[in-house]
C-alpha cells in the first residue's frame, strides 16, 4: 500500500512541477534580475521610486485603516446575522474581487467624478476626490477590502457561540464580548485577511490610474513607476520598482504561513 501511494505521490508531483516553475520561474527571473542587475540599488537611491514606496506605505496603510474599521462591522453582520437581502450584500462584497481593476477605477469616476453621481454635491462644498492622494486611497480601499471582510466573516462565524453566550450570561456587554471573545478567537482569520487586504492594495494599478491618475509625488505608487519607467525605456528601473513590490507580497505570504494563518486565506469564505 505505501509503495502504491508513493507511485501516486510521485506521479502528482510530476504533473505539478511544470506549471509551479511556470509560475516560480518569471518572478524569479525578475528579482535575481533585479539584484544581481544593479537596478535595485539605483532603484532604491531614486528619488521617484523613494516617493512613490512612501505613498505607497502612507496609502496602503489609510486604506487597511478604512477596511478594519468599516468592515469588521460588516464581516460580523454576515457572520451573525441573517437578514432579507444577505446573498445581495455577499455579492456586492465579492464584485470587486472578480471586476477587472479598470472597470473598479471607471466606476469608481463616474460616482466620485466631476460629472459622476456624487460630484456635483461634492464640488459644491469645494471637494474634488479624482486624481488626488485620497482617490489613491479610495481605490485601494475598493480592490482590497473584500479580501478581509471574506476572511473575517469565515473566522467569526467559525467562533462557537456557546463560549459567546457564556460571556454573556457573566455581564458582558456586545462590545466586549467581541473585544475579548470573538476577536482573539478570530484573531487569525481577522489578521490574515488584514495582512492580504494590505497586500492587495499595495499592488493595485488598474483602478487607481483610472481614478487617481498617475501624477509623480501625488498619486504615482510603486505598481505605477513600473508602468511608467517601463513606458519610458527604462527597463531597469522598471524592473527594481516591480522586484520591490515583488518582494513584498512574497514577504507577506511567508508570514501568513509561517504564523500559522494559512487556513484563514480562503477568501471563499466557507
Amino acid at each position: 500500500m505505501t509503495a502504491t501511494v508513493g507511485g501516486r505521490d510521485r506521479g502528482l508531483a510530476a504533473l505539478t512541477v511544470p506549471l509551479v516553475v511556470f509560475l516560480a520561474l518569471p518572478v524569479v527571473a525578475l528579482v535575481v534580475r533585479a539584484v544581481f542587475g544593479g537596478g535595485l540599488e539605483r532603484a532604491l537611491a531614486s528619488r521617484v521610486v523613494l516617493d512613490a514606496l512612501a505613498l505607497s506605505l502612507a496609502t496602503t496603510a489609510v486604506s487597511l485603516g478604512l477596511t478594519l474599521a468599516l468592515g469588521t462591522p460588516l464581516a460580523y453582520l454576515l457572520a451573525r446575522r441573517s437578514f432579507r437581502g444577505s446573498s445581495v450584500v455577499e455579492a456586492i462584497v465579492d464584485l470587486p474581487i472578480v471586476l477587472p481593476p479598470s472597470v473598479a477605477g471607471l466606476a469608481l469616476l463616474l460616482v466620485l467624478g466631476r460629472r459622476g453621481l456624487l460630484g456635483g454635491a461634492l464640488d459644491v462644498v469645494g471637494i474634488s476626490i479624482p486624481f488626488t492622494t485620497l482617490a489613491v486611497i479610495l481605490a485601494q480601499t475598493f480592490v482590497a477590502a473584500p479580501f478581509f471582510i471574506r476572511s473575517a466573516r469565515a473566522g467569526i462565524a467559525a467562533v462557537d457561540r456557546d463560549v459567546e453566550d457564556a460571556a454573556r450570561v457573566d455581564g458582558a456587554a456586545e462590545h466586549q464580548v467581541f473585544r475579548w471573545v470573538t476577536a482573539p478567537l478570530a484573531g487569525a482569520a481577522l489578521a490574515a485577511g488584514a495582512v492580504m487586504s494590505w497586500s492587495r492594495a499595495l499592488g493595485e494599478f488598474g483602478a487607481t490610474i483610472m481614478f487617481a491618475g498617475n501624477v509623480e509625488g501625488r498619486t504615482q505608487t510603486l505598481p505605477l513607476v513600473v508602468y511608467s519607467e517601463f513606458g519610458g525605456g527604462d527597463l531597469d528601473a522598471s524592473i527594481a520598482a516591480a522586484a520591490i513590490l515583488v518582494l513584498a507580497a512574497f514577504g507577506v505570504l511567508v508570514s501568513v504561513r509561517v504564523l500559522r494563518w494559512g487556513r484563514a486565506l480562503d477568501i471563499r469564505g466557507g
